[in-house]
């Protein structure tokens, strides 16, 4: 069965940067397009960013652009989340996402994991 588990939440405060990380186990993703929502206190749950397997394409939702950084290590079958000038209205739970082709929300996802938990003080 496949496994996203997603680790790097913790807390932090307003203008830090954290990196979040999702470990695909049991297989490879190649040809899938991978990727990042988050879900804040009483909020949907909501696009961050995605990648393609390879590398070569990348996404972000416009409150996220130019903060954060998708990239993909092949090899260690992990998918990263670079976040920098991190904002309280960040806060969220933040889930790793793949799927076998485009998306934008969370209804084209195929496979979730069960999320990490990013808090930002002010």
């Amino acid at each position: 069965q496949v496994q996203l588990v997603e680790s790097g939440g913790g807390l932090v405060q307003a203008g830090d940067s954290l990196r979040l990380s999702c470990a695909a186990s049991e297989r490879t993703f190649r040809n899938y397009v991978l990727g990042w929502f988050r879900q804040g206190p009483g909020k949907e749950r909501e696009f961050v960013a995605r990648i393609t397997w390879s590398g070569g394409t990348t996404y972000y939702a416009d409150s996220v652009k130019g903060r954060f950084t998708i990239s993909v290590d092949n090899p260690k079958n992990t998918v990263y989340l670079q976040m920098n000038s991190l904002k309280p209205e960040d806060t969220a739970v933040y889930y790793c996402g793949a799927a076998g082709r485009v998306f934008s929300d969370p209804g084209g996802v195929q496979y979730w994991g069960k999320g990490t938990l990013v808090t930002v003080s002010s």
